[in-house]
């Protein structure tokens, strides 16, 4: 569903990306791992456009989509929630929710049936609909901003670090919602600083450092590797 290939970045004479390939398929959940600074946060937003690499290229359901702008690239199903949530402090969860259908929607479209998929997926939100983003907790943010990323009809879902400040029980709750995302058919790049959470729903894994894919494999065999442990996991 979305793979990039050799693709390298740079913000100016300085290259933060070299030469990095991975792919994710419809419906799977892959993790993208690494310390700050390995360059997870360029890449997604190289993938969703909104950074041009150097040299590489990037793949989207079946086709090229290098040439293509970040709203383009909205319209043909990726969506990209990023770090720190984002959301619209001055709408309410209703208009969060209706702004991302602009993505796809017509004059006229109902999109009671998407509204109704958020909310199963996120039941905390219905309970918020007519809230201001800025009066929610920062769980219901993350929800908010997740759900908003749906309410685009995505086919694939780029994540970055959805458990950021959130208490472990909240951080637990927007995760174990990744898995009922992926089973409505949504590939997911899930780039996640708690590593054995990232580890515990994702089915495969990159681990990124220094701007290179070091290390890639299935997500049980990743959490057992010695530099994952040692590194990342403090075992």
């Amino acid at each position: 569903m979305l793979a990039c290939n050799d693709l390298t970045v740079a913000y100016g004479p300085i290259e933060v990306l070299h030469g990095v390939s991975l792919d994710v398929a419809k419906g799977e959940c892959v993790a993208l791992l690494g310390s700050n600074g390995a360059g997870k946060t360029t890449l997604l937003r190289t993938l969703s456009g909104l950074k041009k690499p150097r040299a590489g290229a990037v793949t989207f359901d079946g086709g090229t989509i290098d040439g293509m702008s970040a709203e383009g690239r909205v319209r043909a199903g990726l969506a990209h929630a990023p770090e720190r949530r984002r959301i619209f402090p001055g709408l309410t969860v209703l208009e969060n929710l209706e702004v991302a259908t602009a993505a796809w929607r017509r004059f006229g479209a109902s999109i009671a049936e998407d509204m109704e998929r958020v909310f199963g997926l996120f039941p905390r939100l219905r309970e918020r609909r007519g809230q201001y983003g800025w009066s929610l907790s920062g769980g219901e943010q993350q929800m908010l901003a997740v759900g908003r990323a749906l309410m685009s009809r995505p086919k694939a879902l780029l994540l970055d670090e959805p458990s950021l400040g959130l208490a472990p029980l909240i951080a637990e709750e927007v995760c174990d919602r990744l898995a009922a995302i992926g089973k409505l058919g949504v590939a997911i790049l899930l780039v996640e600083q708690n590593t054995a959470m990232a580890l515990s729903v994702a089915s495969r894994a990159y681990l990124l450092e220094h701007g290179t894919i070091v290390l890639q494999g299935p997500a049980s065999e990743m959490a057992d590797h010695p530099r994952i442990r040692e590194a990342y996991l403090g075992v």
